[in-house]
């Protein structure tokens, strides 16, 4: 079959993402500033052509915090609508496991994109990231404590 003639060419395509969550003892999550945003956000980005969702966040905490890790199990996957100016998406979010003091010595950032990290408790998730950022990383959060993996939409509990 030639890619011309590949019925799944036509379908309609999906923009993707794929985040790390980390988090330390006390169970807060690792959250970084990115220069470009009004907002903060965990470690990820959009999934590249031909990129798995979980091969695109191992680069993705490669190139935000110059570390080389194995994501843990997905915690989360959420369908977001579009709106003005983005399509639609699925974002995958993977748990990064709990980082102690060694854990984070080795997080380079790079200045052209992100200005700084925060440990930040569910007050300051609210806060810092946008409504629907907060309520994936909330929901990314209880899924890792409860053992589980959430599916959401736009934020919310499906079931």
């Amino acid at each position: 079959m030639t890619a011309s003639s590949d019925y799944t060419a036509t379908l309609p395509r999906k923009r993707m993402g794929a985040a790390v969550l980390f988090t330390d003892g006390a169970g807060r999550a690792l959250l970084v500033e990115p220069v470009y945003k009004d907002y903060w956000e965990i470690v990820g980005g959009c999934v590249d052509e031909n990129e798995s969702p979980r091969q695109a966040a191992i680069r993705e905490v490669k190139e935000e915090l110059g570390k080389t890790v194995t994501p843990g199990r997905l915690l989360v996957v959420d369908w977001v609508p579009p709106r003005p100016g983005r399509t639609e998406g699925v974002m995958y979010v993977y748990d990064g496991d709990t980082l102690d003091e060694l854990g984070i010595a080795d997080i380079h950032l790079p200045p052209d994109e992100l200005s700084s990290w925060a440990w930040c408790d569910q007050k300051q998730i609210e806060q810092r990231m946008s409504e629907l950022l907060a309520r994936r990383v909330i929901a990314a959060l209880r899924a890792k404590a409860e053992g589980t993996t959430f599916e959401l939409e736009n934020g919310f509990h499906v079931l």
